[in-house]
Order: structure tokens, then C-alpha cells, then sequence
């Protein structure tokens, strides 16, 4: 039977990261949910389609094929045929993703792969919602929080060791806003789940926050 581990927490927590590190600990397949929902906005975002307009949003779900796949260890996020990992990372990318997975039809495909996945195999799955509703019955739940401080000092050195140009108060200010959207959202909001482990990285290192995560794993498997 299948073991799921799912990972919630706020923009900038480290999620990605964390499970994808925690999957090769533990040999599981990692689903990057966030990147599932940065893929259909840029396909939203090259179709001109805006957040607000929930006809051209429920049609282009019916256009769209995203998937993730391994190649050499390697994920790639394919969006209708198309490697676009390099191409979803952006702030605006970010934002148009926080949007439009407000619209209930673009949650609900994406959710329905990602629980077809997780009924087959191993997972560690992160997001915004997983425990409370993509996995509600996963055997371990974790929330991974750190401040807003914090979160926005990790996002401008990741910009930075990319080469790219980034801004530290203007990074806070749009982690403040994600956050905001993301709890005051109707569908899903952003919640830690009843049964979650709370787990607050702000002075912790990733291998300090792999360890409590897998001494929790081991935990619920014994």
C-alpha cells in the first residue's frame, strides 16, 4: 500500500526543496504540485487569459496536459509536450499561479492527477492544501512555516546565485501579499491541517529540517 507524505506551508518556506531532498532520502517519487499550478499559469499567461476570467480559464483546462516526469533523476514539468521547468519560476509566473488557483476547475484537474499519482506509488507531495485537501488521508502530515524574513532573505539568494536581479523589499512584500491571498482564498486556503506536525525552519538548516522530518516518518512507520 502506498506510504504519502504530504508538506504544506506559506510561498518561500522551502517546501520544494525539502520534499524533493526528503523523496531521494526516502526513495519516493516527489510531485512538485506547485509547479503543476506554475505550468498552467503560464499557459494562461501566454494565452493572455486573465485570473479574473473564469469562462477562458475553464476552457483552457480543457486544452491543457500537464505532467511531471524523471529523466536521469532530473524532474521536468511538461506542459502539452513542452520541458517548461526553466520557464515557471518567475515572480510573475508566481503570482498569476497564486491567482488562478482560486478557479475551482483548475484546482480540480490538477488535483485529480496528483491523487491518481499518489493511489499507485510512494509520494511526498507539497503545497498549499495537500493535507488538508488533495491528501487528506496522507500518512504523515507536516507544515513547514518560517517568517516572512526569512522566507524573502532565502528567495533574494536564490535570485542572486541565478544571476538574476532581485529586490529584498520588494521579495517581502510579495511573500506578505502570496500569504495573504493564499489563506483568504474560497477554495482551499492555506491551513494547517489538525493532524500536521508544525515545523518552523527559520533558524533551522535543511539537513536539521530533513532529520525532524524523517524521525516523524519513521515514527508514524513503527
Amino acid at each position: 500500500m502506498a506510504f504519502n507524505i504530504a508538506i504544506d506551508g506559506p510561498a518561500g518556506a522551502g517546501k520544494s526543496t525539502i520534499a524533493r531532498a526528503l523523496a531521494k532520502r526516502l526513495s519516493y517519487i516527489y510531485v512538485d504540485t506547485g509547479a503543476m499550478y506554475r505550468a498552467m499559469a503560464l499557459y494562461l499567461l501566454r494565452e493572455g487569459i486573465s485570473a479574473e476570467d473564469s469562462g477562458r480559464i475553464e476552457e483552457a483546462c480543457e486544452r491543457v496536459d500537464i505532467s511531471i516526469i524523471y529523466e536521469d533523476n532530473v524532474q521536468k514539468v511538461l506542459l502539452n509536450g513542452e520541458d517548461v521547468s526553466s520557464l515557471i519560476r518567475s515572480e510573475e509566473v508566481g503570482d498569476m499561479a497564486s491567482r488562478s488557483a482560486q478557479n475551482g476547475r483548475v484546482r480540480e484537474k490538477l488535483v485529480e492527477l496528483q491523487r491518481q499519482l499518489a493511489a499507485k506509488t510512494n509520494v511526498v507531495m507539497d503545497g498549499r492544501d495537500i493535507g488538508t485537501c488533495v491528501l487528506p488521508g496522507a500518512d504523515v502530515k507536516i507544515y513547514l512555516t518560517a517568517s516572512v524574513h526569512t522566507r524573502a532573505v532565502r528567495r533574494y539568494k536564490e535570485y542572486l546565485e541565478k544571476g538574476m536581479e532581485a529586490d529584498l523589499a520588494q521579495i517581502e512584500e510579495d511573500i506578505e501579499k502570496r500569504d495573504h491571498q493564499d489563506m483568504n482564498r474560497e477554495i482551499s486556503p492555506l491551513k494547517k491541517a489538525e493532524d500536521a506536525v508544525l515545523l518552523d525552519s527559520s533558524d533551522m538548516t535543511i539537513e536539521e529540517v530533513l532529520d525532524a522530518m524523517t524521525a516523524v516518518c519513521e515514527k508514524k512507520k513503527s
